[in-house]
């Protein structure tokens, strides 16, 4: 490997304090629907709960931990609130 490639970091599951953070169109129902769609796929962690809106408002940032149980599970969280239409980014 040369000093310009980057590994991706392991992940080792299960990991019990998963961070993901999705950044989608300020909306009513914006939260809560990304609460429905992460506890469909996995155990989350409520008390991590974190919202921030952008300076003008347009967008809404979601951050929350979950039990991450492996990949497959990621991809599917991931497909889903990104086919919602409302979200931009899944971190």
């Amino acid at each position: 490997m040369t000093d310009t490639e980057v590994k991706a970091p392991k992940i080792e599951f299960p990991c019990a304090d998963y961070p993901i953070k999705v950044i989608g169109d300020t909306g009513v129902g914006f939260k809560d629907r990304i609460i429905a769609i992460l506890e469909k796929h996995a155990t989350v962690d409520h008390k991590t709960l974190a919202e921030r809106q952008s300076t003008n408002g347009k967008y809404t940032t979601i951050q929350l931990h979950i039990i991450a149980t492996g990949q497959e599970q990621l991809y599917d969280i991931n497909s889903e609130l990104r086919a919602t239409g409302f979200v931009h980014m899944v971190l």
